[in-house]
């Protein structure tokens, strides 16, 4: 997938109408746009509708990109795009088309540079919780751990943005509980394909985690993520409901399907060795909402920046970037997808704030904060097209990989 494919006959008449709309608002478009004023856009499939509309900043002029996504046309849904496994990257025009989806942006922070920790390689994965399908496939790193600019007061890596079976659109926190029971006792779980464990505790790691080392997870510590890497670790491989290997050091390589590592650090480690071969052992876990009874369809990590129509405290109102973000209205029913151009005209950015501010604008009620900067990617597949295109300009050429993305599929 290449950034600006030429499009095709149906798809170049789009973008002449999206050019149209554009100069017949001029003026009109830059400032801090009310929600009527960004135009219709194109229509790229019912219920689903790209814009692209100029704002002006502390900072000067940039340029959203906006996916606006009706989720009570019956054939449209969405999704987290991510590439097979948790540890892993991948484009978001690459996820994008493999899927089939007709639009999408990318998603939460990750875990993209290992430079504080010599000979450990970074895994790609992402900070936050995140649910596919319904299922879940990991929970988040502990709150220092993570990978990204700093999050506003009372913010955490467990906040999430997501889409339930009701198909309605909702911020909520979600927090791992699991137990790893055996012939001595009920273990505390207390991660799931994460790279990063708090310490002195067990995390388990499914299939869904990839092939990549597990030894970032025993590295840094609650409060500081350039901490060094422990010492003190042990791994346990429970399959068929019991113990069949056992380590001093986490491994890394696919995890087989039925299969589930148990990776301890500090006293998470002195509980795993207790452990013999053969044992018999049961894991067991899932993610449990603050806010909702009602079962995810789909969560992706980031931050609030909106909460019912309001700014949420505490947000940087001087670091101007590139961004994406998530929005949603009409009592979740839906969804605004942002992005910012990236191309040297617009690199300015919005502050975190701004941003806030936009979604608002736009006419989001709710908004949340995704990875920014050269991870800012939204994509669209002009009607008629067989792939997706990148239509913002990301400040990273080519197209980077990332952890994951929110995908909007629509009936043809």
């Amino acid at each position: 997938m290449t950034h600006r494919q030429e499009p095709s006959p149906v798809g170049r008449s789009a973008l002449v109408l999206l050019t149209a709309l554009v100069l017949l608002a001029g003026a009109a478009l830059v400032g801090a746009a009310p929600a009527g004023a960004v135009g219709r856009g194109v229509v790229l499939a019912r219920g689903v509708t790209y814009r692209e509309y100029e704002v002006r900043g502390a900072k000067g002029v940039v340029r959203v990109h906006l996916l606006s996504v009706d989720l009570r046309a019956p054939s449209v849904r969405t999704d987290l795009l991510y590439p097979g496994a948790v540890a892993a990257r991948a484009t978001v025009s690459g996820m994008a088309d493999a899927r089939g989806a007709v639009g999408g942006v990318n998603g939460d922070f990750f875990d993209i540079s290992e430079a504080q920790h010599p000979g450990v390689e970074a895994t790609g994965a992402s900070v936050g919780p995140a649910v596919a399908g319904g299922r879940v496939l990991k929970s988040a790193v502990p709150d220092g751990q993570r990978f990204g600019p700093a999050m506003p007061p009372g913010a955490s890596t467990r906040d999430v943005f997501g889409v339930g079976v009701d198909r309605r659109a909702r911020l909520d926190r979600l927090r791992l509980v699991g137990v790893v029971r055996t012939p001595g006792g009920r273990l505390p779980l207390g991660g799931l394909n994460q790279y990063a464990l708090p310490v002195g505790a067990i995390g388990a790691y499914t299939a869904d985690w990839g092939g990549a080392s597990r030894v970032r997870a025993t590295c840094g510590t609650d409060t500081d993520r350039a901490a060094g890497c422990s010492a003190d670790t042990f791994e346990v491989t429970v399959r068929g409901g019991r113990v069949v290997a056992r380590s001093q050091r986490p491994g890394g390589g696919a995890v087989a399907a039925g299969t589930t590592v148990l990776v301890g650090r500090e006293d998470g480690a002195r509980r795993l060795r207790a452990l013999a071969e053969g044992e018999r052992v049961r894991v067991t876990h899932r993610l449990v909402a603050a806010g909702s009874a009602v079962p995810y369809r789909f969560v992706v990590g980031g931050y609030p920046v909106l909460r019912g129509g309001r700014q949420v405290a505490g947000l940087d109102d001087r670091t101007a970037a590139v961004r994406t973000a998530v929005g949603s209205a009409d009592g979740g029913r839906r969804l605004l997808l942002f992005a910012l151009d990236g191309a040297p005209a617009y690199r300015v950015g919005l502050t975190i704030a701004e941003v806030a501010s936009a979604l608002r604008a736009a006419g989001a009620v709710d908004g949340f904060s995704l990875d920014g900067g050269g991870s800012t990617t939204l994509v669209a597949r002009a009607p008629g097209a067989a792939s997706v295109t990148v239509r913002n300009h990301p400040t990273d050429a080519p197209e980077r990989a990332v952890a994951n993305g929110i995908g909007v599929f629509a009936g043809r």
